[in-house]
């Protein structure tokens, strides 16, 4: 390039982009929507929440939560476009009563937040519900876009998928004539509804398909994001409490996988996983339901990786009972993991 000459000034936004050349009348309209997956852990289930939708298209089916991108009201310019996770939070928020975070957040600034975040009701920091934001983990799960899922016009949706553990009952709004936690049967590793206890509802899903659009597709996927994502990272105890036991974190494993891992094998490798668990150097009050030592008590370590991974079972190891992922039953109590935890500290 000659001396002298140079490139004309580009903008920060658009490059050399001039607005008055565009004409969006000459592209068709597509809309933008965000859907969430929320799990949790009630009675030992697995829990999915789901809305039943107030207003057409689907009117009276069960769908998961979420809505379109919105702009917020009364701002201008880019400081008002709404962002996607924003849009998951608040469309959980507004459609449950629930609060989420974006795990992208440092966990320090989970606890001491911006203080007009705290005030904002599209923040996803806003206290929206009793449950505590800093234990909902809220991530991308996707984006779907198959021409027709909507009937309305071309509507693409990002779903996300979020987990804590013991979320609260949720509350109906927004467009959403009910909302509730749906049971789900994941024995041998399947997937469907369990609407044995949930006859107050009213609930007319049986199988994934019978949820509004494709959420049928999407509450799968997010399902065996979670399933796949436990084997190489902590997430797992993200359904547990701040403390726990090994039992209760096998049985987390066991009911999102929807088989059990052998208990010793399991024991022996989670506590081999550099940076998984600390020890908290407490246990619990009492031993299991048939006495015995009691079980240790561990909280999640700093590590965001599992090496090696903790793979899930292709089917019951040897010698492991065949697990009721529907009840919990299979599951062991402190008992064994006081047990094992005595074998591990006289080996040492």
């Amino acid at each position: 390039m000659p001396a002298g000459d140079h490139m004309p000034a580009r903008s920060a936004r658009g490059g050399d982009y001039d607005p008055r050349t565009y004409d969006p009348r000459a592209f068709d309209p597509v809309a933008v929507t965000v859907d969430v997956v929320a799990l949790t852990l009630r009675d030992g289930r697995l829990h999915v929440l789901l809305v039943r939708r107030g207003e057409a298209p689907f009117a009276g089916r069960w769908a998961l939560p979420g809505g379109f991108v919105r702009p917020r009201p009364g701002v201008e310019g880019p400081a008002g476009e709404e962002d996607l996770p924003e849009a998951a939070a608040r469309e959980l928020a507004e459609e449950t009563g629930l609060a989420a975070v974006d795990p992208l957040a440092a966990p320090d600034s989970l606890t001491a937040a911006d203080p007009l975040a705290a005030t904002d009701p599209l923040s996803p920091l806003s206290p929206l519900s009793p449950q505590s934001p800093r234990r909902v983990h809220l991530e991308q799960l996707g984006t779907y876009g198959t021409p027709g899922r909507d009937p309305r016009m071309r509507v693409i949706s990002v779903a996300y998928l979020a987990f804590a553990p013991d979320l609260p009952d949720p509350t109906a709004g927004g467009d959403a004539a009910a909302a509730a936690w749906a049971p789900l049967s994941t024995v041998s590793g399947g997937l469907s509804f369990d609407t044995s206890g949930r006859a107050d509802l009213g609930f007319d899903a049986v199988c994934l398909d019978d949820l509004a659009f494709d959420h049928g597709r999407i509450l799968a996927d997010g399902i065996e994001r979670a399933r796949s994502k436990i084997e190489y990272t902590p997430l797992a105890t993200a359904f547990v409490g701040e403390q726990f036991t090994i039992s209760e974190l096998r049985e987390v494993y066991t009911i999102v996988w929807g088989r059990a891992p052998h208990a010793a094998n399991f024991h022996r490798k989670l506590l081999s996983v550099p940076g998984f668990l600390e020890d908290t150097g407490t246990t619990t009050e009492r031993g299991g339901n048939r006495g015995g030592r009691r079980a240790r008590l561990y909280r999640a370590g700093p590590a965001t990786l599992l090496y090696p991974a903790l793979l899930r079972p292709s089917g019951a190891e040897p010698g492991e009972p065949v697990l009721d992922a529907v009840t919990g039953g299979g599951v062991e109590d402190g008992a064994l993991d006081g047990a094992l935890d005595g074998a591990r500290d006289g080996a040492r």
